[in-house]
This record gives C-alpha cells, sequence and structure tokens, in this order.
C-alpha cells in the first residue's frame, strides 16, 4: 500500500534525468577551468562586505606621507634628513619596528652635496694645498650627505628598521643589462630579507614558488646600515587580481635565483615577536609558513588571503610632518609596528580591495592587514579540501533539486528553489564569518539556476503549450490582463462577480453618424481602427482594462481584475492622454483631407459588480451598477457643457491633489433622483497656465454667487471668465441660465440643481 502512494514520486523521467546529468558535468567542467571564478570572486568580497569593519591589532600603526605632509613639508621626494629625522623620533618614541613601504634605489639628490663636490674639484684643478680647508670641505661633505644621515640614524634607531625594496619579475621589464657581478652583489644586498630555513617535500614535481628576474635594491649605504628588509611587490593572482584589478591575496615568498625572499610584512612582524624560529613547508597540498607558534597558510602559490578588516584608515594614521613637529602624544608609538609609507592620492600608492574598489585603499595598509592577521592568527582559508566540498555541494544541490523540481509545479518550484539558494548563500556566509573558511558559492547555484530553468522550459514545452493556445485565443476577446487572470485562477470562469471599488470610463465620438455618412465603409473602418488602436494602447498603458467597444464608443474599467489601489488617477491619466493623442490625430488626418473627430469622456469611481456575467454558454468580463451608470451618464452630459471630460464627486474626492479640475454643476442626471456634483478635468498641475487657474477662480466664485440667486454679480465673474478664456462654454450657459433666472427668479427652496432631459 506504502509503495503504491509513493510510486508517482520516486518515479523519474529520463529526460529529465539526462537534463540534470548534463548540467551537472557541464558546471563542474567550468569550474575546473575557472569559467564563472570572476563572479565567485565577487562574491567573496561580498563575504566580506557582509562581516563590517573589524577592529585592528593595537600594536600597528600607520605614519602617512598624506596630502598634509606634502603642504608643510614640500613635494615628494623630500631629502633623506627628514626621513632619518622621522627615525630618530619614533625610535625616542619607544617604537619597536619601523617598516618603510618605500625604497631608496637611487642616492639623495642633494644641490648642496653637488655643489661641495664641485668646489672641491675646483680646488684640487687649481692645486690649492690647504689642510684646514680640505678638512672643512670633507666635514661640510659629510654633513650634507643626507644618505649617510639616513644610514647613521637607521645604526643608531633602538628600533628594528625594515627597509623596502621591488623585485623585476621578468627580464622584459628593465631596459638595461644586468650581468651576473651585478646580480650577485643585488642579492647580496637583499640577504637580510631571506627566510633562514626552507623545506621542501620530495613528491614536488615543479617549482611552487614565485620566481623573479632580479632585485632593485635600496643604495649600499643603506643596505649594509639596516638589518632586515622586505620586498614591497604584489604579485598579481592570475586567477583573481588581473580578472579585475581588486587585491584579494598577496604572495609572500618570492624566488630568486636559488633563494626564497620575504616581504616587508614578514619581516617586520618577525621582529617585532623577537625573531622566533622562520620556516618556509613547501608540499604538494600547499606552502605554509611556520613562525615561532604560528601557522601562516598559504595556497599552493605562497599566497595569503588578506583577511582585509575594512575601507581605508582602518587602522590609526600619524602624519608624517606631525612627527616631524613632536606634534604627538609622548609613548603614542611605544611597543608599536610603525609602517611608514605614502597615502596621498598624488603619489600612486594606492590600490583596489574588496572595500575600496575606487583605487583610494593605500599600498602601505596592505602590510599593515599581513602583520594584522598574523599577530591575532585570524586567516582566511581556502585549503584544497574545499574543491571536493564544492563538487559535493554542486552534486548534491544539482540532483536533489532535480529530482524535486519536476514534481512540483511552478510556483512552489520556483519557491523551492529560491530556498535552496537562500540556504546555500546563508551556508557559505556562515562558513565564511564563523570559520574564516571560502567555499565556492557561484557554481553550486548556479546548477541549481540551469537545472530549474532547463526543467521548467522542458515542462512548459511539453506540458504548457495547451495552456499558450488558450490564451492566445482568450485575448482575442477580452484584454491580456483578464486572460492572464483567469488561466491563473481557472476558477474565475464561471458567472457571478464581487463587489469592488473601481473606477469606469466611458468616451464616445461626437457627431460620428454625421461624419460615417461622408465616408466609403472601407474608410470608415479604416479611420475607426486608427482611432481604437490608439484609445485602446492608453488603457493598457494604464493597466485599464478594455471592457468593450460600442461602436465608436469606449468602456474601460480601472482596479479589476488586478487590483490597482489609484484606479482613479489611472482612469483620469488615461483620459488627458486620449485627449493628447487625438489632437495628433486630428493634426495627421487634417494633412491628409479627412475631418478631425471630437470626444466625449466620463469618468465615476464607486462599488461595482465585476465579474463573468451573460449565459452559462457565453459571458462577458464587465461591470455592473449605478455607479456604472453614472459613469456613462457623465460622458453624455459634456455635450450640454461644450466640455472634454468629466468627472464624478468620487472620482474627484480621490484625485483632487494630483490634477487640476474646476467644479462644473449639480446635476440630476436622467434616471436618477438624487444630484450629484460634476467637475471638469482640465490637466496635470505641470500643464495648467497661470490664466487658466485665474479663469477658474472666477468661474467657481460665480458659480457660489449663482447658487445663492445673485445674478447680477455671478453674470459678472461668469463675464470675466469669458474675457480670459473664450472657449469656456460653461461660462455662456451660466450667463444665459443667470439672465433667464433673473427673469423668473425660482424661488426661496431652488438647490441649484440642473435635471438633465436627455441620457
Amino acid at each position: 500500500m506504502i509503495k503504491k502512494h509513493l510510486r508517482p514520486f520516486l518515479s523519474v523521467n529520463p529526460i529529465s534525468i539526462t537534463i540534470g546529468l548534463t548540467i551537472l558535468v557541464l558546471i563542474i567542467f567550468a569550474m575546473g577551468i575557472s569559467l564563472f571564478e570572476s563572479i565567485e570572486l565577487k562574491t567573496y568580497d561580498l563575504r566580506l562586505l557582509s562581516r563590517g569593519t573589524e577592529k585592528p591589532s593595537p600594536q600597528i600603526v600607520l605614519a602617512a606621507i598624506d596630502e598634509k605632509s606634502l603642504d608643510v613639508e614640500g613635494r615628494w621626494p623630500w631629502p633623506r634628513s627628514k626621513i632619518a629625522a622621522v627615525i630618530d623620533l619614533l625610535s625616542e618614541d619607544g617604537a619597536k619596528v619601523i617598516g618603510f613601504d618605500m625604497g631608496f634605489i637611487e642616492p639623495d639628490e642633494n644641490s648642496r652635496l653637488q655643489l661641495l663636490n664641485e668646489l672641491e674639484k675646483k680646488i684640487r684643478a687649481l692645486k690649492i694645498e690647504d689642510a684646514n680647508l680640505m678638512t672643512f670641505l670633507e666635514k661640510s661633505k659629510l654633513d650634507a650627505d643626507n644618505d649617510l644621515a639616513l644610514a647613521n640614524a637607521i645604526k643608531r634607531s633602538k628600533a628594528e628598521i625594515v627597509l623596502g625594496y621591488w623585485f623585476y619579475m621578468e627580464k622584459t621589464f628593465i631596459n638595461f643589462e644586468i650581468d651576473d657581478e651585478k646580480l650577485k652583489k643585488q642579492a647580496q644586498l637583499i640577504s637580510n630579507s631571506r627566510y633562514p630555513i626552507t623545506y621542501e617535500n620530495a613528491d614536488l614535481y615543479v617549482d611552487p614558488f614565485q620566481t623573479a628576474y632580479a632585485p632593485e635594491p635600496n643604495i649600499e649605504i643603506l643596505s649594509i646600515a639596516a638589518k632586515s628588509s622586505g620586498y614591497l611587490n604584489h604579485v598579481p593572482d592570475l586567477e583573481g587580481d588581473s580578472r579585475d584589478g581588486i587585491i584579494r591575496s598577496f604572495t609572500l615568498i618570492v624566488k630568486c635565483g636559488q633563494e626564497i625572499y620575504s616581504p616587508l610584512s614578514i619581516q617586520a612582524v618577525w621582529n617585532y615577536l623577537d625573531q622566533p624560529q622562520l620556516m618556509v613547508r613547501a608540499a604538494s597540498y600547499g606552502i605554509d609558513i611556520l613562525m615561532g607558534d604560528r601557522l601562516i597558510p598559504l595556497d599552493e602559490n605562497g599566497r595569503i588571503l588578506l583577511n582585509f578588516l575594512g575601507p581605508e584608515k582602518t587602522f590609526p594614521y600619524y602624519s608624517v610632518s606631525d612627527i616631524l613637529h613632536n606634534q604627538f602624544n609622548e609613548g603614542t608609538f611605544k611597543d608599536k609596528i610603525v609602517i611608514v609609507g605614502a597615502t596621498a592620492l598624488g603619489l600612486g600608492d594606492t590600490v583596489n580591495t574588496p572595500f575600496s574598489t575606487t583605487a583610494e585603499y593605500p599600498g602601505p595598509e596592505i602590510h599593515a592587514t599581513i602583520i594584522d592577521n598574523i599577530l591575532k592568527k585570524d586567516f582566511l582559508h581556502k585549503p584544497q579540501w574545499t574543491k571536493i566540498y564544492d563538487v559535493l555541494a554542486i552534486l548534491l544541490l544539482g540532483l536533489f533539486s532535480g529530482f524535486v523540481i519536476q514534481r512540483l509545479d511552478a510556483i512552489k518550484g520556483i519557491i523551492f528553489t529560491l530556498s535552496l539558494f537562500i540556504i546555500h548563500i546563508l551556508a557559505g556566509t556562515w562558513l565564511f564569518t564563523q570559520f574564516d573558511l571560502w567555499v565556492n558559492i557561484v557554481y553550486p547555484l548556479l546548477a541549481l539556476i540551469l537545472i530549474y530553468t532547463c526543467l521548467t522550459l522542458y515542462r512548459y514545452f511539453t506540458e504548457e503549450v495547451e495552456r499558450k493556445k488558450i490564451r492566445s485565443a482568450f485575448s482575442y476577446y477580452v484584454s491580456s490582463s483578464v486572460a492572464n487572470e483567469m488561466l491563473k485562477s481557472p476558477e474565475k470562469l464561471k458567472l457571478g462577480g464581487d463587489k469592488k471599488d473601481l473606477s469606469v470610463l466611458f468616451s464616445d465620438i461626437r457627431g460620428f453618424t454625421t461624419i460615417s455618412e461622408g465616408l466609403t465603409p472601407e474608410e470608415l473602418v479604416h479611420l475607426l481602427n486608427e482611432y481604437l488602436t490608439v484609445m485602446t494602447d492608453i488603457v493598457f498603458k494604464y493597466d485599464g482594462t478594455l471592457d468593450k467597444y460600442m461602436g465608436d464608443a469606449i468602456m474601460a474599467i480601472y482596479g479589476a481584475p488586478v487590483d490597482k489601489p489609484d484606479h482613479p488617477s489611472r482612469a483620469c491619466n488615461s483620459a488627458l492622454d486620449m485627449m493628447e493623442n487625438l489632437k495628433k490625430l486630428n493634426e495627421k488626418w487634417i494633412r491628409e483631407g479627412k475631418k478631425p473627430l471630437d470626444i466625449g469622456i466620463g469618468i465615476n469611481t464607486g462599488m461595482m459588480m465585476v465579474g463573468n456575467m451573460g449565459s452559462a454558454q457565453r459571458f462577458d468580463y464587465t461591470v455592473m451598477g449605478d455607479a456604472v451608470n453614472l459613469g456613462s451618464r457623465l460622458e453624455g452630459t459634456n455635450k450640454v457643457y461644450n466640455t472634454h471630460i468629466l468627472i464624478s464627486e468620487s472620482t474627484h474626492e480621490r484625485v483632487k491633489n494630483e490634477f487640476v479640475c474646476m467644479e462644473l454643476d449639480s446635476v440630476r442626471v436622467k434616471g436618477k433622483n438624487l444630484p450629484v456634483n460634476i467637475f471638469e478635468l482640465i490637466g496635470r498641475p505641470q500643464n495648467v497656465t497661470a490664466e487658466q487657474r485665474e479663469a477658474i477662480k472666477f468661474f467657481l466664485k460665480g458659480l457660489q454667487l449663482y447658487k445663492k440667486q445673485k445674478w447680477n454679480e455671478a453674470i459678472s465673474a461668469f463675464e470675466i471668465v469669458t474675457a480670459m478664456d473664450r472657449n469656456n462654454y460653461a461660462a455662456k450657459l451660466y450667463i444665459a441660465r443667470s439672465n433667464n433666472l433673473k427673469l423668473t427668479p425660482p424661488g426661496p427652496d431652488w438647490d441649484g440643481v440642473f435635471t438633465m432631459k436627455t441620457k
């Protein structure tokens, strides 16, 4: 019995299985060739951003050559005596390590020293022999030698100084020759940045380290003076950084010749920790660095994932100009790692990061971030085994979703798919924020999306073709919105309806019978089709439902079958657009030698019965009720006042703050005992002129006087209106009425209501 009930659920469609397995194979292949890796990198960035800003280690500060420093000290580069002064001041305040995110690869440009050298040459050329003079020159040269001053500052510093340098990663980057002897000498100058111990497994068939062609060290006097140095290069990650220019990782090991070298950050933190054992281990599963009890995880090419703490200036900044002028509290730099570097935008040491994609993230903060990650042992991980996790996630999500989706309808299927979609994203984000683990989000989601899409399309083309045929045929008789509503809810295909608050619009061509008499049947059909096409498009533009055509008349509903709370506004916008487009049609017809058309429009809002009305064999989707009849009467009332658009008081109450309207009269339409106030829809506020607004003001004044039976004053007000707007037929009508009533006063019980004799 149980098997009987489960059989439909457990049955599988061979074609669905084939589609699902094909997609999964293609996704795994795409992952193997990193086809959508750039999208995965963006999700990595979003995971970092969603985690928010974190507090940096208190041991790290930045001494920034910022805009303020350039304004105070002058343009860069500065004399190296200033750098020496920075070292002295930081050292005196107790800094433990000072790292320079800059290189001193050429001698200092010192005009004073050059002048002294030229003077010495001249004295020797003139064979002037004066021991005192030569002693004075030698002392002056020593005082003017900024490189020597910097070297001496490095030597006497209580803080450990780490100088930065660069590597030429390829020979093509160099436009000059470097012989073996020079290479050997340059390697010697950076020997204090070598990793002291390296351990490589015998199963390594390929050298995993990034290789460089040659170093560009600091000048010899400074290289010898400093006990430590580290390279500054950011070696691009070919699968990451080069795709979009955003730095997400940093290479911590570069091989040059037979030696491997460390960056500024490693040397800075190593010295800060009092130089514990430092060792590089390389194996087939990846590379890591051991620094005392700290294990620094790297990928197979020696890169560390940068665990960014936030946007630029997450670390504390101190302007170098403030340091030079002792504008900092004593002890600010005590026992700190101080990274000295350029942060001013004009100096170009800025990069893109997940937190700052506009190249405004200062380069020195990259080194500070690595140091922070090592000190806090807070590393992001993407070990080799996560690739197995990624493949399993693709297979499990894909197979499970494919098994379930083909048994659900469209709505349940998309809800199920979205649920799996969100769960996988939340799981990936949770692993990232809680365990610093980066697992792939994009490829499992891609498998999920493609399987849902393909299975849904397959079902559409095999099971829903008939629905398409029904919709196509049904749309010939009712609007597409009604057709779609009926197809979504087949139970509505029955007689009956609901009582709803709606707006109804009626429009009719004035004098159409006379116009049609002057046209051939073919011309009449062409004219009517052209007119009705434009008007119908306007109804659909504002999500109205075309109820029916009645010869040259149009009836439209707003607010059904799809609920639209602003249906009165939509109806009024439709009416105004109809008049604007009729004007364009008339201009075209006049050029073609045809007669122009004029129309009247009536709009009412109220409770109506809406639904399928008719017989069991044939019915129409329409509205019925007194509110519908009033809309039709308003359309006909336009003829009395020579207006184009009349709306009821109930519609006016809902749209009076959106449109300019004018109260026109209180009328008792044919078939109704109770009077209704009617309003002329003038236009949208931005399209109504000041003159029109002034005319409306006088018209309302005249209407009030008219209702108070102050005939002469009312006539004066209406005459002002006609003077301001000669086309205001209603004002002329009230003048005639006032004159007649003045001759035969209506009596004290007169309510000012005009009774319509016709429809």
